[in-house]
């Protein structure tokens, strides 16, 4: 018999299930969710904090939903801007690591970590954290941040000015667009063949390059600065419009940067053997 089991929760309380969990999905207002992978122990819900109507918890045939009976996943950005909410929660969710996330959050902060199955995070005002997340990422918000740490499936990204920071991150492809949001994205040394199509029209675009690399550029803006800490590209453009250019090692990845009014900025990685990480890096500025 599968597993169909519901509460709802209008107070503090922890929750552990017997049975597996396959898929999580989650949609709070307020407060903060953190969803930890882990393989050492059954799924568990702990609700420490819960200001507001209940949260309905439903476990049906490996599916877990921790969510609001008023507050659904499809068109979660949309249906959302023309309400007015009162309510907040904090939860904590342990699940197998290759658990299926979705997580939706307006006004709260997510936090999820040591996943490898897909995650599809959403958010309005709330910000997001990845931390060693290797499935692929879907990531959409209004004005939330998204953060990421050692993240390695492919992401996708879309925001209209939320910001995207990517720190030590060896995913596979990176595409991202923002209205007004900066993009900083720092690659690891087993980045070596990236493959990044980042757009913005007025965020500003900072790319850290492990060194070596191999990877086909071409970066541009209409009207912002441009920096490069590489010898081997080419940057044109004196008034107006600039653009980097090149090929670098055998040419393998890719770096497409466009922006119309944001600056543009590739660093270089120092070697994993260099002793001075923090040393600045050097190049052309324009």
């Amino acid at each position: 018999m599968p597993d169909q089991s519901e509460w709802s929760l209008s107070e503090p309380r922890k929750i552990g299930f017997a049975e597996p969990v396959t898929s999580l999905n989650v949609r709070i207002v307020g407060g903060a969710v953190n969803v930890v992978g882990t393989d050492g122990g059954p799924p568990a819900l702990e609700l420490s904090h819960l200001d507001g109507p209940p949260l309905v918890v439903t476990h049906k045939e490996g599916v877990l939903t921790v969510a609001y009976e008023d507050l659904p996943w499809k068109n979660f950005l949309k249906w959302i801007e023309h309400k007015a909410w009162r309510r907040s929660a904090t939860i904590t969710l342990t699940v197998p690591t290759a658990t299926r996330v979705e997580v939706g959050v307006v006004g709260a902060s997510a936090v999820v970590s040591g996943i490898t199955g897909a995650t599809d995070v959403r958010g309005v005002t709330g910000d997001a954290t990845l931390v060693g997340v290797t499935g692929a990422v879907r990531a959409e918000t209004v004005s939330g941040r998204l953060e990421a740490q050692a993240l390695g499936g492919a992401l996708a990204f879309k925001s209209v000015s939320g910001s995207l920071t990517l720190i030590e991150s060896t995913a596979e492809e990176i595409r991202a667009e923002s209205v007004s949001g900066a993009m900083t994205v720092d690659l690891a040394a087993a980045g070596r063949n990236p493959s990044l199509t980042l757009t913005t029209v007025s965020g500003e675009v900072a790319v850290r390059l492990p060194q070596p690399v191999d990877a086909k550029i071409d970066a541009n803006t209409t009207s912002g600065t441009v920096s490069c800490a590489f010898d081997d590209l080419r940057v044109s453009g004196q008034w107006g419009a600039k653009r980097i250019t090149g090929t670098l090692g055998d040419g393998g990845g890719r770096l497409k940067v466009t922006t119309v009014s944001g600056g543009v900025a590739l660093l270089r990685r120092p070697p994993a053997d260099e002793t001075h990480a923090g040393a600045p890096a050097q190049g052309k500025v324009l």
